[in-house]
């Protein structure tokens, strides 16, 4: 008699090593990893709401105060966002580092963030 549960087989949690819940498989968390380590650029982390519109729009402008001819990837695959260790969005990657997340920077923001980075 399984009373309240007692007597029931709990069903098994199978864990994978992967982010996302198992939803990906081992070709497209390879391209992550790779993309992630490419890193000579700049990137925005995001679904492409607002915010992260926002933060692209804020890099570009500091991008073009300082004089750097760096282009700006939107990255919107979860799995690739996901490769960065982030689960805020929208964040920003400098160099493959990333150095801001969950949060819109502005201008000032970015140039500082670019000055330490890149020095």
């Amino acid at each position: 008699m399984a009373l309240f549960g007692f007597g029931k087989k709990k069903e098994e949690v199978k864990e994978t090593g992967c982010c996302c819940g198992g939803n990906c498989n081992a070709e497209t968390m390879a391209k992550a990893e790779a993309d992630k380590q490419g890193g000579t650029s700049v990137k925005v982390l995001g679904s492409g709401c607002a915010k992260c519109n926002e933060l692209e729009a804020a890099a570009r402008e500091a991008l073009a105060e300082l004089g750097m001819n760096t282009t700006i990837d939107h990255v919107t695959d979860f799995t690739q966002i996901a490769a960065y260790g982030v689960m805020t969005t929208p964040a920003l990657v400098v160099d493959g580092k990333v150095v801001c997340f969950g949060k819109v920077l502005k201008k000032d923001e970015v140039v500082r963030l670019l000055k330490e980075v890149r020095g």
